[in-house]
């Protein structure tokens, strides 16, 4: 394949670096940014494409934000470029107050109790669904009983709320990105061009003062032979 590596990163390596890049998240946060300046499409459709991508890591889809964004920023006609590199707006230093806030607010809009402690817990209950996922499909096949209980907790403590929480906090961060993002991609635009613009012009200055020296060393090579002739 074209863009596979010639040597194949270690498991153990990617998901450190997942956790913190190799150039640390600042660094991370620079390229994604210098990447979606540069994306040939309007500010506008940039911004939504933004929209789409920010609102999607308020969302509890893990593992499919790149999915849940793409067709969001269809929707919205936005760039889909851009709504995959701003999902990386979710990352492990973000996900926690991310995923803290959709829970919060999640229960107090349904107006369930959340129990002390219960996002300590919030990873547990991750795999404990993924468990009885699993264990059914197998359960499918072999004479082992289905639980569903590890799912319905899931379901009713963690992925409910979390989804409905999400939606405001989720609009809020990503309207806040559209408005700032389209002043800076606008600007960023026109400074480009500008710059484009200058190095054309200075590029056909160069060339028409080379054809000028050109066309006068070739005068000037034949008013010699001219002269010469006449001698």
């Amino acid at each position: 394949m074209i863009f596979k590596r010639r040597d194949p990163k270690p498991t153990l390596r990617a998901m450190a670096e997942f956790m913190w890049p190799r150039g640390g998240w600042t660094r991370a946060f620079h390229y994604v940014k210098h990447r979606m300046r540069r994306l040939p499409d309007t500010p506008e459709r940039i911004a939504r494409g933004i929209w789409a991508g920010v609102f999607t890591t308020f969302t509890p889809f893990y593992g499919m934000h790149f999915i849940v964004a793409a067709l969001i920023s269809r929707a919205m006609r936005g760039n889909l470029l851009a709504a995959l590199m701003a999902t990386f707006f979710g990352n492990p230093l973000t996900y926690v107050p991310i995923g803290l806030s959709s829970l919060s607010m999640g229960h107090w809009i349904l107006g369930s109790p959340m129990i002390d402690g219960e996002h300590r817990s919030f990873g547990g209950k991750f795999f404990d669904a993924a468990h009885d996922l699993l264990s059914n499909f197998i359960a499918m096949f072999t004479s082992q009983t289905a639980d569903w209980s590890g799912l319905a907790v899931f379901w009713r403590e963690i992925f409910y709320p979390y989804l409905i929480g999400g939606i405001v906090p989720g609009m809020i961060c990503a309207t806040i990105c559209y408005y700032l993002s389209v002043p800076l991609l606008r600007a960023y635009q026109k400074r480009r061009k500008g710059l484009i613009k200058a190095k054309f012009e200075a590029l056909k200055k160069k060339a028409v003062a080379k054809a000028e020296a050109k066309k006068a060393a070739e005068q000037t090579a034949q008013e010699g032979r001219d002269h010469g002739k006449a001698r």
